[in-house]
């Protein structure tokens, strides 16, 4: 079975948190004293129904406030695919714990309330997820049964968005009418929405189709580890650990070896049961070579007539998650490209996002907490880089405060020279 990220955003109590409590109840993937504790809890706190939410929201001050302030995550399996929840916060706040939750994911589900539309932070969240370039989205409008499961609700919702989504870079975009307080078209089909003809959200879940999501063509491995002979038994054995990031390897390739250049062909590759074959995106393996070379975590490992770009400067988008600091020009930090640390400096600020509006502030001089912009950095190193569109592991970074050791941004390539 394949394995499914995904992460559940939208605005202030849409019902994220009950979404994934009615997505692990109704496939029967908690377990008895869970569900005992969160009954008893929600007696306890007076409340109607059995608060599914608690499932997710375990924070005592999550609990208080009834708000997600931090990405909890929720695992279970079906027949069918293996799945990973993110459930993201819908504070404004707390848009830095989104794209954290987010960044991984290999499809978003945006929450709307049935009753208020679509919301800033709806449209902020969306935006986000293209950002993060996040292949396959859907948009559930929840609390259908608060709207008595009124079809022009949904519809006007539907064509709204469309609206808003034709300005976003959106591959595959979905819509279910849904009540996750009373599981209407989350895990069962609903009988109250016979007008809807679609699929409900854990069967498209388990459909929808992902194999093209990743890089299978460009070759990127980057060393994480270097394995060394440990005992009598393995003495002939020095590889190279670490997840691949794009393309397929296979022993017999020839490869290069950045930033020497030096080229060699794959003795072997193993996994966690031994050799393979093979190895694709995002499996995490040691490749050994032919040759001796002197090869370092944050080397790559790529094809010979395929290599990323080594560059030292670059452009990037940028989220500023830093609360007590700013990214202003002339700022140095640190920064962690794939396996790779080194250092950068803030060369030039492009513009600033506004993210509601989708403008762009060409004056703006600074990024504060949660702020999108398009930045100019300057490494001291090279780094081998590729366009985030391309590949979102060699596209991506994060920036480092070197004096707190606090990782105040996360970054997006999007032009290298």
């Amino acid at each position: 079975m394949d394995l499914l990220r995904l992460a559940t955003a939208g605005s202030v109590d849409d019902g994220k948190s009950t979404l994934i409590g009615r997505l692990l109840y109704d496939s029967k993937s908690i377990f008895e004293d869970q569900l005992e504790s969160i009954e008893n809890t929600s007696a306890q706190r007076g409340d109607e129904h059995t608060n599914l939410a608690l499932l997710t929201d375990g924070l005592r001050a999550e609990r208080e406030q009834g708000i997600t302030i931090d990405v909890a995550y929720r695992y279970f399996t079906t027949p069918r695919r293996k799945f990973i929840i993110a459930d993201t916060p819908g504070h404004t706040q707390y848009t830095r714990n989104m794209v954290t939750g987010a960044s991984t994911a290999d499809l978003a589900i945006i929450l709307i309330d049935a009753r208020k539309g679509i919301s800033e932070q709806s449209r902020r969240h969306s935006f986000i997820a293209s950002l993060l370039r996040i292949p396959h989205l859907v948009l559930a409008v929840n609390k259908m049964d608060l709207v008595d499961y009124d079809q022009e609700v949904y519809e006007q919702i539907r064509s709204e968005y469309i609206e808003f989504a034709s300005r976003l870079d959106v591959p595959d975009l979905s819509f279910i009418p849904m009540s996750a307080l009373h599981g209407d078209n989350v895990v069962d089909r609903s009988a109250n929405m016979d007008w809807y003809g679609g699929a409900t959200l854990l069967h498209h879940l388990e459909e929808v189709y992902t194999g093209s999501d990743r890089n299978m063509v460009d070759v990127r491995f980057p060393v994480q580890y270097v394995i060394r002979p440990q005992s009598t038994e393995h003495h002939d054995f020095r590889g190279y650990g670490g997840a691949v990031a794009g393309g397929v390897l296979k022993p017999g390739d020839k490869v290069a070896v950045l930033p020497s250049g030096f080229t060699t062909k794959i003795k072997t590759i193993r996994g966690p049961h031994g050799e393979v074959e093979e190895a694709s995106s995002p499996m995490s393996v040691a490749v050994q070579l032919e040759d001796e070379l002197d090869v370092s975590r944050g080397d790559m490992i790529c094809r010979v007539n395929n290599q990323p770009t080594a560059t030292q400067e670059f452009e990037a988008m940028i989220c500023w998650m830093a609360d007590d600091t700013t990214l202003s020009e002339g700022r140095k930090y640190a920064i962690k490209h794939t396996s790779n640390w080194g250092r950068a400096m803030v060369k030039d600020m492009r513009y600033r996002l506004d993210i509601n509006t989708l403008s762009r502030d060409q004056s703006a001089t600074e990024l504060r907490l949660n702020e999108i912009g398009r930045v100019r950095l300057r490494t001291t190193k090279p780094i081998f880089a590729d366009e985030y569109s391309a590949n979102r592991t060699t596209g991506s970074f994060i920036l480092v405060d070197e004096s707190t050791n606090v990782t105040v941004g996360a970054g997006m390539i999007r032009k290298t020279d």
